[in-house]
C-alpha cells in the first residue's frame, strides 16, 4: 500500500518545527474546512471524499525513508524529526457525512488537535474533500439534467482524467453524484461502482468490414451487445449492419441488440433519424447510446431539439469539471485551547469581505420546515449553543444584521457527525450505494426546485446565532482600533 503521509505542502512541516521549537506542540487547536462559492454558480454542493481522508488520517505514519529526506534538508530539529517517527494522530474530526448537500461557508469539517496534527493534516483534507466533492456536485448537474428525460448518464472519463487517482477517485465522486456505471475497472474493483463498456473504434477498423465486426461482437456477447455505429458512417453503413446483426445474427438466437452508440456528429439529428429506423425494423428496445464531450448544457440542448437519446457517456467535462475546474475548499484557524481549557476564538479578517471568518469552536445546524421537510436555511452557533426548536428561535441574516428575523415551526438538525474521537475512529463508513441514495433523498425531499435550477438559482441563507454574530462583531471592531 502506498504511503501518502508525505503527500503535504513543505511549510506544513516548516510550521510545524516552528510550533515544536518553540514549545507549543501540545497547543490543541480548532480548523475549519468551508468553501465560499458554489461551482457554475449553483445552488449547492455535494459533499464528498470523506472515506480517503480517514483512509489517509488511520494510516499515518513518517517512515525511515521520510525521516532521512526530512533530515537531509538541514532545516528541521533533531527532537522534532523524532517526534514525526512516532507520529499518530491524536485528535478529534467532525464532518458532514459524505454526500450531504452543503452551502457556502459552513463548515464541512472541523479539526480539534494539538497544532502540529491539525496542520499537517490540511494538505490531503483540502485535496481529498475539495476534489470529490466538485466531481460528485458537477455529476449531480449533469444527472439532473438528464434525468428530466429519464435518462442514464455514465461516467467515461478515465482517460482525461488529471492522473490515476482522478479517474478512480473521480469516477466513484461522479457515482454519489449520480452516475449509474463507469468504464473505469478500478473503481468498480476497489468501490463497486459497476463498470460498462463494449468496444472502440479499433474493433470495427480491425476487421475486414464493419458488419464482420459487428458480427463477431454479437457472437462472443448476444446477451449484451451494444455497437458503436460512426466508424465509417452513422446512417449508410453502421446502422444498416447493425440492423442486419440485429436480424441474422441475435435474433436467430432468440436475443435482441441492446444498443448503438454513436460518438461523433449532430448528435440530436442522428439520434432521430436512428429511433426512427429502427422502430420501422421492430426494433423499439434497441436504446440509443451518445457520447462526446458532453455535459449539463449539451444534454439541455439536446433535449430541447427533440433528440431521442437514451444513455449518455460523460467523458471529460466531467471528470474534470471542465467549466468550473477548481473547488475553493480553505482550511482555517477558527480557536486555541488556552491553559484553563478554554476555546479562545480566532478570525481571519481582509480587505474582501468574503474572506472574513466566523470564529470559535462552532456546530453547523440545518433547519427545517416543519410543514414541507425543506431546508429553509442553515444556521452556525457557538459550540455550547443548542437550538430549541419547540420555540420561535431568533438569528442573525450577516448580510442583513439589523432585521429582527426568527425561525417559527421548525426543526434543528445538526449536521456534523464525529468521526475520529481522540485519535481514535468512532465512524462507521457507510456504504456506496447508501451515500448515493442519500443525496437523491436530499433532492428530493429536502432541497426547494428553485435552489436547483441550473440558472440563478435560490441562494440557501446561511446565518448566524446572535452569539456568534456578536463575537465576530467585538473582534471585527477590536482589530480596526
Amino acid at each position: 500500500m502506498r504511503n501518502l503521509t508525505m503527500l503535504m505542502d513543505y511549510y506544513e512541516l516548516t510550521m510545524s518545527n516552528g510550533y515544536f521549537v518553540k514549545g507549543f506542540k501540545d497547543k490543541v487547536v480548532v480548523f475549519d474546512m468551508f468553501y465560499r462559492k458554489n461551482p457554475d454558480d449553483g445552488g449547492f454542493v455535494v459533499s464528498a471524499g470523506l472515506e480517503q481522508l480517514i483512509d489517509y488520517i488511520c494510516d499515518m505514519r513518517f517512515n525511515e525513508d521520510d525521516i532521512a529526506y526530512l533530515r537531509s534538508k538541514g532545516q528541521f530539529d533533531e527532537g522534532f524529526l523524532e517526534y514525526l517517527a512516532d507520529f499518530r494522530f491524536t485528535g478529534s474530526i467532525d464532518a458532514l457525512p459524505e454526500g450531504t448537500i452543503c452551502y457556502p461557508n459552513t463548515p464541512l469539517v472541523t479539526v480539534t488537535a494539538p497544532i502540529i496534527e491539525a496542520q499537517l493534516i490540511e494538505t490531503m483534507l483540502l485535496l481529498t474533500i475539495n476534489f470529490q466533492s466538485l466531481i460528485a456536485t458537477k455529476a449531480c448537474r449533469i444527472c439532473r439534467a438528464a434525468g428530466d428525460a429519464g435518462s442514464i448518464v455514465m461516467e467515461f472519463g478515465a482517460r482525461r482524467a488529471h492522473g490515476a487517482d482522478a479517474a478512480v477517485l473521480g469516477a466513484r465522486a461522479a457515482y454519489i453524484g449520480g452516475v449509474g456505471a463507469t468504464a473505469t475497472v478500478m473503481t468498480d474493483e476497489l468501490y463497486g461502482v459497476p463498470a460498462v463498456g463494449t468496444m472502440a473504434h479499433s474493433w470495427i477498423q480491425f476487421f475486414d468490414s464493419e458488419y464482420e465486426a459487428f458480427k463477431a461482437y454479437a457472437e462472443v456477447y448476444p446477451d449484451s451487445c451494444t455497437l458503436l455505429i460512426d466508424t465509417y458512417d452513422i446512417m449508410k453503413s453502421g446502422a444498416v449492419n447493425a440492423i442486419r446483426v440485429a436480424k441474422e445474427v441475435l435474433e436467430p438466437m432468440g436475443k435482441r441488440l441492446k444498443g448503438v452508440r454513436i460518438d461523433s456528429g449532430d448528435l440530436a439529428y442522428f439520434s432521430k433519424k436512428l429511433r426512427k429506423l429502427f422502430d420501422e425494423n421492430d426494433m423499439k428496445d434497441c436504446k440509443i447510446i451518445v457520447s462526446n464531450s458532453i455535459d449539463e448544457f449539451l444534454i439541455k440542448s439536446l433535449q430541447k431539439q427533440g433528440a431521442k437519446i437514451d444513455s449518455y457517456g460523460v467523458g471529460e467535462r466531467m471528470i474534470t469539471s471542465k467549466s468550473d475546474p477548481v473547488f475553493g475548499g480553505v482550511y482555517k484557524l477558527v480557536a486555541v485551547m488556552n491553559e484553563n481549557g478554554d476555546f479562545l476564538p480566532r478570525i481571519k479578517i481582509s480587505e474582501n469581505m468574503e474572506k472574513i471568518t466566523n470564529p470559535g469552536r462552532k456546530k453547523l445546524w440545518r433547519i427545517y420546515s416543519r410543514e414541507t421537510g425543506y431546508a429553509l436555511a442553515d444556521l452556525i452557533t457557538m459550540y455550547d449553543e443548542e437550538v430549541d426548536d419547540t420555540k420561535p428561535y431568533r438569528f442573525i441574516n450577516p448580510e442583513k444584521p439589523w432585521k429582527n428575523m426568527q425561525y417559527d415551526n421548525f426543526i434543528a438538525k445538526e449536521l456534523k457527525q464525529p468521526i475520529f474521537k481522540d485519535g481514535k475512529l468512532v465512524y462507521d463508513k457507510p456504504k456506496l450505494d447508501d451515500i448515493k441514495a442519500y443525496v437523491a433523498y436530499q433532492l428530493e425531499h429536502n432541497v426547494w426546485e428553485e435552489e436547483q435550477r441550473f440558472e440563478n438559482p435560490h441562494v440557501h441563507y446561511v446565518d448566524l446565532s446572535p452569539e456568534l454574530y456578536n463575537i465576530k462583531k467585538k473582534m471585527l471592531e477590536e482589530n480596526a482600533k
